[in-house]
């Protein structure tokens, strides 16, 4: 490691003092207080764009972005950005320097030795960064096997948004059941008021594998149990299926092309009056220059597969900063450019649009969403952490669609995803 001398660490505290700006108003200008290297050096960041991410990105980049040192973080989608994580973590040496991580992936990518461990440099920076105020589950979510391998930056859950005008015309009561939310779409149906009231990103690709597994956690299963024993053919998987087969009739019939955007499009165009999506989309669903119905959204927490069901439909992610084993920087460097856009000022200026990883942050008062969001995160099954699910979830997702489809019965489908499944070792 090539280390500046103190002048040289001066000049980097000075550079991001009270004078700096963001260009994002759910950002903040924060001390990045890392020692620079002699020479310029460039620092390439993965992150994907939303209005929940950006804050955090933004923070960063433009906060550490001093004299020689420039952080470099180019607009891109989350298949994108899972796309080029896949492949900058597939070589000796990597494109990029930073990445944003899930607690989704952590697990497969920590037992190949992917991501640098960062229990060391979180104990060294801890009070200068403030980061014993991270929550300890989102903590606990990066970890594996002990070790810490992302730094947690926001949480996403899952929110019932739903036109409040439209419920409040027809005297409609929010649902806690998807027989519930059935109840009320057929209702909607009937009014003539929209022919597709129910908007779930359901893409083949990529979500309709996440409403399946938030379908099984609400029932108390997953796709593998806690020993990596795949628990697809099983009552609880039929369950859940039966349960997104019935949404069918109440959805566009075009839903297996749909990704969070093109559910946020239905509400914005006031095509649905119901939707279900990470929680880092909701600020979007309230922005005047979004759409007319804007003031029309009100939100939730997410209902639960049945009424005996134990928990809600629901997933939590975790977005949080990890470090590549392949990057050529330093990685102490690199550790206080992530911790630096965690801090209180960073967390508390990306709220609304974030669920900061920091306790306490979202509130009714500060959130139009946060009572939602607070009641939909301690109504989530605890995750199954496993280095296969991942691999099982990409496995299973072409047969899964088959099912929702109509091209395969529900009994043949978990018979062939388990198969399927036992297939990754």
């Amino acid at each position: 490691m090539i280390v500046a001398g103190a002048a040289a660490a001066a000049v980097t505290l000075t550079g991001c003092g009270a004078g700096s700006r963001t260009t994002n108003e759910n950002s903040a200008a924060v001390a990045c207080d890392y020692t620079a290297p002699e020479s310029a050096t460039t620092v390439n960041v993965l992150a994907y764009n939303s209005s929940a991410i950006d804050p955090f990105t933004d923070t960063m980049v433009e906060s550490c972005s001093i004299d020689d040192v420039t952080l470099v973080h180019d607009p891109i989608d989350f298949a994108g950005q899972v796309t080029k994580t896949t492949a900058t973590l597939s070589g000796d040496t990597g494109t990029y320097d930073i990445i944003e991580n899930y607690g989704f992936a952590i697990p497969a990518q920590a037992a190949e030795d992917k991501l640098v461990p960062l229990d060391d440099l979180f104990a060294e920076y801890s009070e200068q960064y403030d980061l014993d105020a991270l929550s300890e589950s989102m903590l606990s979510a990066l970890t594996f096997d002990g070790t810490l391998y992302a730094l947690p930056m926001q949480g996403q859950m899952f929110i019932l948004a739903y036109r409040e005008d439209v419920f409040d015309e027809l005297g409609l009561e929010v649902p806690t059941t998807f027989d519930e939310m059935i109840s009320a779409a057929q209702a909607i149906q009937d009014a003539g008021t929209m022919d597709y009231p129910i908007a779930l990103p359901w893409l083949a690709t990529s979500d309709v594998s996440t409403s399946f597994e938030a379908m099984m956690n609400s029932l108390g299963s997953d796709f593998v149990d806690a020993d990596g024993n795949v628990t697809l053919d099983t009552d609880d998987a039929r369950t859940a299926l039966e349960a997104m087969t019935s949404l069918v009739p109440y959805m566009d019939p075009q839903v297996l092309t749909f990704d969070q955007p093109s559910v946020q499009q239905q509400m914005y165009n006031g095509t649905a009056a119901m939707s279900i999506m990470f929680s880092g989309r909701m600020n979007d669903l309230m922005l005047e220059t979004n759409s007319e119905f804007f003031d029309d959204i009100a939100f939730a927490a997410p209902p639960k597969a049945n009424a005996d069901a134990e928990y809600a439909y629901n997933r939590v992610s975790i977005d949080g900063w990890s470090i590549p084993f392949n990057t050529g920087l330093d990685h102490d460097m690199l550790f206080q450019m992530i911790a630096s856009s965690v801090g209180e000022d960073a967390s508390a200026a990306s709220v609304p649009a974030a669920y900061p990883a920091r306790e306490g942050m979202v509130t009714d008062e500060n959130s139009p969403y946060g009572e939602a969001a607070n009641e939909s995160i301690v109504s989530v099954m605890p995750p199954v952490v496993s280095p296969i699910l991942a691999d099982v979830t990409a496995a299973t997702r072409d047969t899964l669609a088959a099912i929702l489809m109509g091209d395969m019965s529900i009994e043949d489908g978990v018979a062939q995803m388990q198969a399927e499944g036992e297939t990754i070792g």
